[in-house]
This record gives C-alpha cells, sequence and structure tokens, in this order.
C-alpha cells in the first residue's frame, strides 16, 4: 500500500497528499507511534488476568479520524504526542513484543498508517512472528479498508459507540458514525467467524465490539445495544459484546455535558438492557473501573 496522495484511508476521505500534508487524522509522511509495551487492562482473552506477567502487546499509533471531545488518549490522539519511527523498526517492535510474551499484537487507531503498517506485518512474519493481530479501532473504518485488512487481522477490537448520528456528530464530529460503523462491523464478522479460543482462554479469531455507557445518554445506549442483537441475528455470526462503565471526564468533555462519571444507576440499566437482548456472552466492566489510572503512561516506551 503506498503513501496516498488523495487520503481516502478513513471514512473522512479528507484527500490530503500525505506526501506533504496532514490528513484530517493528524497523520502526515512520517510513522509516529506513541507507545509499544504489554498491556494488562484489555478484556482478559487478550491480556489475561491483570497480574498475569504477560499481555496484549499493544502498540499505540498517533493520530485519529475521530475526535472525540473525551478522550482518555487526547495527548496522542488530538495532540500528536508521539515518535517517528519507519516500516523496519515498527517490525521489530512486533518481534520484541512477542519475545517479551505478548499473548498477541494489539494496533490501537492505526488505520491512517496502513501504508508502514502492512509491509511491518509482512516482514515481522517472515522474521518468525506467529501471535494473533488485534485491530483496535474505534469502529469508524470504511468496508473497504477493512477488506484491505482481511488476511492481515485475526481479532477485530472495534467499538460502536453511538446510534444517534446528531450525539455522534456533537461528542465525535462524525454524524455518519452509526451507519459507517454498522458497515464496517459487517464486514468485520464476515471476514473473521465466530470467535476462537486456544487452549488457555486467549481468544485467536473473531470480534469483540465494545460501547462505552456515557453520563446522561442511556437511552443511546440501549439502541446501541439493540442494533447489536439485531446485528448478531441478522448475520448469525456470535461477537463478543464488552460494555464498560470506565468514562472519566477527560480532555474537553464538560463542555459537552459530560463532567461526570456514570452512575450505578445508569449503568445498572445497560446492564439489564443487555441481559434481556441476549448479549451476556462477553465482558461487563466493573464500576470500579472509572480510574484515571487505566490510562497508560504515553512515555515512548518500548518506541
Amino acid at each position: 500500500m503506498e503513501l496516498p496522495r488523495h487520503c481516502s484511508l478513513c471514512p473522512r476521505r479528507c484527500g490530503a497528499d500525505r506526501t506533504t500534508e496532514r490528513g484530517f487524522c493528524g497523520a502526515g509522511s512520517t510513522l509516529t507511534v506513541a507507545r509499544a509495551a504489554l498491556h494488562h487492562w484489555e478484556e482478559p482473552c487478550l491480556s489475561g488476568d491483570p497480574g498475569a506477567v504477560t499481555g496484549s502487546g499493544t502498540v499505540f499509533f498517533t493520530g485519529c479520524s475521530l475526535k472525540c471531545c473525551y478522550c482518555q488518549n487526547y495527548a496522542i490522539s488530538q495532540q500528536g504526542l508521539g515518535k517517528s519511527i519507519d516500516a523496519v523498526r515498527l517490525a521489530e517492535i512486533f518481534l520484541e513484543l512477542q519475545a517479551g510474551g505478548a499473548k498477541n499484537i494489539n494496533l490501537v487507531t492505526a488505520t491512517q498508517w496502513l501504508p508502514w503498517v502492512l509491509p511491518a506485518l509482512d516482514a515481522a512474519r517472515r522474521r518468525g512472528l506467529t501471535l494473533p493481530v488485534v485491530y483496535n479501532t474505534g469502529g469508524y473504518e470504511t468496508v473497504e479498508t477493512v477488506r484491505a485488512l482481511d488476511g492481515y487481522v485475526d481479532v477485530w477490537l472495534t467499538d460502536w459507540k453511538y446510534a444517534d448520528p446528531a450525539l455522534a456528530k456533537e461528542l465525535s464530529a462524525a454524524a455518519d458514525y452509526p451507519a459507517v460503523c454498522e458497515a464496517a462491523l459487517r464486514q468485520m464478522l464476515a471476514q473473521t467467524g465466530a470467535p476462537v479460543f486456544d487452549e488457555d482462554g486467549y481468544l485467536q479469531k473473531g470480534v469483540i465490539v465494545r460501547h462505552l455507557a456515557l453520563p446522561g445518554h442511556v437511552q443511546d445506549s440501549l439502541a446501541v445495544l439493540h442494533r447489536l442483537a439485531a446485528i448478531r441475528q441478522e448475520t448469525g455470526v456470535e461477537f463478543l459484546p464488552s460494555l464498560m462503565s470506565q468514562f472519566t471526564p477527560f480532555f474537553h468533555a464538560a463542555e459537552h455535558g459530560l463532567g461526570r462519571r456514570i452512575t450505578s444507576y445508569e449503568y445498572r440499566k445497560v446492564i439489564d438492557a443487555a441481559v434481556a437482548l441476549g448479549l451476556t456472552d462477553g465482558y461487563m466492566q466493573e464500576k470500579s473501573s472509572a480510574r484515571e489510572e487505566y490510562t497508560p503512561p504515553f512515555d515512548l516506551e518500548g518506541v
């Protein structure tokens, strides 16, 4: 994949000439990475128990095509923090994570860097990379990009943030998010099929769909869950729902009415709806997970 001169890697299709300018996502002509290390706070089927010496081999990329006002990783998603490297170094990072005990290679917000990521994965596999690749995404992906990752991605770790276009526009500057997310998810399910685990319970193939419940927006969460239940029924493909309560009012959240954490009452309504819809074969985060320490330090570790 060549560096685009009229970028359409994400649904923004901003048309940036990435050889000379930055796209809407903030990415330009040099690969930028903020952290590469074992991560212990993903779903247990990816990182194991929190106290385990292993973890998910997570690479945090700089930039993002969404502009979430509450992003906990805003320093890298919207403020450009990161270190410039090349595809050769990225391949080495993948192999270093494998040697360090990673259970998978977890690519966080990588779409804007696919012209580097795909060659790096090819090179690392030639040199002995055998771990499953997890694609950790906000869910705002084109069907074309999902298809281009067929054969590279084993596990999709994707968000479904909103059902309401107006809410998606206000909080993430993406009114088309619900439609884009659904189309991408259907393609992910078609490519991976039902979840497959190894003998130790680590996910080797499949789709995890995360939903972060937001304070004051329970009705939108319920609408998301209804769409997920419908997609499962319509496609006949199982996936792992992951309900998250960890919202913390980072960045510009308070300016958009998100200046508090979700209440136990709000989160219980979301969980009850998931149970009623049969979305129980997955994960439900404890309410105590809404803490700042779940955000990793972006100190260029491992880069």
